[in-house]
């Protein structure tokens, strides 16, 4: 037994490692010069073992990369905010309120998840036109206020209903409103469901690229994801200075996802 648990753990640690290889060579690309990246194995340039650490400040002077990761911070905040407000309130919508049409509308709301991100591009570019919310942060906040992601409502809707309904009678007989029931007794009892949902949220505002790009045209809105991609155009030739500013904005959503864990992993045990 305690054999099999070894050999479980080595297998572990040797799939870690090989996903951690892209992140451990562009953590080693960030400190070296930038002749040294791609020179040959055992070349002129190998045989130093000095680190370049000046390689982050140029990386965040290079391009204002500051200005680029404070943008980021506003609209993943922003953004996770609302999508668990607004999923949350529909996932209990639809697990704990009875109202006409609740199947139908909670089944649409899951259809959804089947609809390829492609054929909404030009519809929703044209109706965020038509607002002039076109080169704002508005496209890329507003859909998480109104529980755009079908996936987290079905997340807090599973979540609200396996809530035995004694809670609810109770809290009905004292006089609980819906918005109190919501808020002060379902929402807290869910709370690892929160935590996964901020989390997911918050990682996949902070790393999308394709709508920054499409709706953001001033250069000093740009997040870290378009200023990586602005840092490749105009300094292709310093792939230690890209590299540097891509580990400093990998370290964001790190620390969200380890903390999240713990954090998840620590009320489980609970």
């Amino acid at each position: 037994m305690r054999r099999s648990v070894t050999k479980y753990t080595v297998a572990r640690m040797l799939v870690a490692l090989i996903l951690l290889l892209p992140v451990l060579w562009a953590v080693w690309a960030s400190l070296q010069p930038v002749e040294r990246i791609f020179a040959p194995p055992g070349g002129v340039h190998e045989s130093t073992g000095e680190f370049a650490t000046d390689n982050y400040t140029s990386a965040m002077t290079r391009l204002p990369f500051g200005r680029f990761l404070a943008n980021s911070f506003v609209i993943t905040l922003a953004s996770t905010i609302g999508a668990v407000l607004s999923c949350s309130v529909a996932g209990f919508a639809f697990a704990r309120l009875r109202w006409r049409g609740r199947r139908i509308a909670f089944a649409l709301a899951v259809a959804t998840m089947a609809i390829p991100l492609n054929l909404l591009i030009l519809p929703q570019f044209l109706i965020f036109e038509r607002l002039g919310w076109v080169n704002t942060y508005k496209p890329l906040i507003v859909p998480h206020w109104l529980a755009a992601s079908g996936f987290f409502v079905f997340l807090f809707r599973q979540a609200f209903k396996s809530i035995p309904r004694a809670y609810e009678d109770a809290a009905r007989l004292e006089g609980a409103t819906n918005w109190q029931l919501y808020w002060h007794i379902m929402l807290p009892m869910i709370r690892p469901v929160v935590a996964a949902v901020a989390a997911m949220s918050a990682v996949g505002s902070w790393n999308a690229f394709f709508a920054p790009m499409i709706y953001l045209s001033d250069f000093e809105t740009y997040p870290a994801s378009v200023g990586l991609r602005m840092f490749h155009a105009m300094e292709g030739t310093w792939p230690n200075l890209m590299m540097a500013a891509a580990v400093v904005s990998m370290i964001p959503p790190l620390v969200i996802v380890l903390v999240g864990q713990r954090w998840l992993m620590r009320r489980i045990d609970q």
